[in-house]
């Protein structure tokens, strides 16, 4: 793949930036949706901010959303939990997200319609007040649209017989919460992941990695709240084993499905072509 050229929890090639907005300038739609996927912690945040940045100085009034925004409240995963599954408790996977509130958003931005953009508390667990949601002064003329499993199709029903991880195996043995999220990407899920125009995926050596990152991000995220209580490193590992299904199937298929593949490695640097 060639050697790495930067290191993206700093921030990407600047040139990796630029042609991501160049694409963008080549997409005949009005207001296009750019969409990045990306395991969690590969650094999909790190480079829609800095896209966003390098839009705005160029002239295009950006939005920014992540599929994170659209995470189901609490409470409503609690109703889920305890009609359907008790690990639909946890945000995260396909099933656990909001998703009429985000293709009315979406579509919203893309008609340039005035819209809030919903924001989600992590520490929280819980979506935040309405009142606490930015509003565009004017209609924007990009959409950054990123998420973890932007793109990533259902599994045909076989796969999902045998367990992959301890959480699965002890906690799902019948095999209900993976069926459950599985059949929600199936069904629900499409129509989301067509309002991106393009699609870019930004791919990481393998999942191993993403329980390292996410207890960086974890970290910094503590250290930036200290007063809020976030997660152990034993929760947290739990927790990531939620995600692991969906985050192998993304790494099977969206290379083939992505307009765009940006190979990073252990360190997150972007490997070069």
């Amino acid at each position: 793949m060639g050697t790495p050229t930067h290191d993206s929890p700093h921030g990407f090639p600047q040139a990796l930036v630029d042609e991501a907005l160049a694409s963008i300038r080549a997409l005949p739609q009005a207001i296009p949706v750019w969409g990045l996927s990306a395991l969690q912690g590969t650094g999909k945040s790190t480079f829609a901010g800095q896209l966003a940045k390098t839009a705005e100085a160029a002239g295009l009034r950006t939005a920014v959303l992540s599929l994170d925004d659209f995470y189901l409240t609490r409470a409503e995963r609690q109703t889920l939990a305890r009609e359907l599954h008790p690990l639909l408790a946890t945000r995260g996977p396909p099933g656990t997200h909001d998703l009429p509130l985000a293709l009315h958003t979406l579509q919203a931005l893309r008609e340039g319609r005035p819209v809030k953009l919903p924001r989600f508390d992590k520490l929280a667990d819980d979506r935040a007040p309405e009142s606490q949601w930015p509003t565009l002064d004017a209609p924007a003329q990009l959409v950054i649209f990123e998420g973890w499993c932007l793109g990533t199709p259902a599994q045909e029903l076989a796969a999902l017989v045998a367990p992959i991880n301890a959480l699965e195996r002890d906690e799902d043995r019948e095999g209900l919460w993976r069926s459950t999220c599985n059949a929600a990407l199936a069904r629900d899920y499409p129509a989301l992941w067509n309002t991106c125009d393009t699609l870019w995926f930004l791919q990481p050596p393998g999942f191993d990695n993403v329980v390292d990152w996410r207890w960086q991000a974890e970290e910094q995220l503590k250290s930036a709240h200290p007063d809020q209580r976030g997660m152990s490193r034993p929760q947290l590992e739990r927790f990531v084993q939620h995600y692991e299904r969906v985050s192998r199937q993304a790494l099977r298929t969206l290379p083939q499905r992505a307009d765009r593949v940006i190979a990073v490695d252990a360190q997150r640097r972007v490997l070069g072509g």
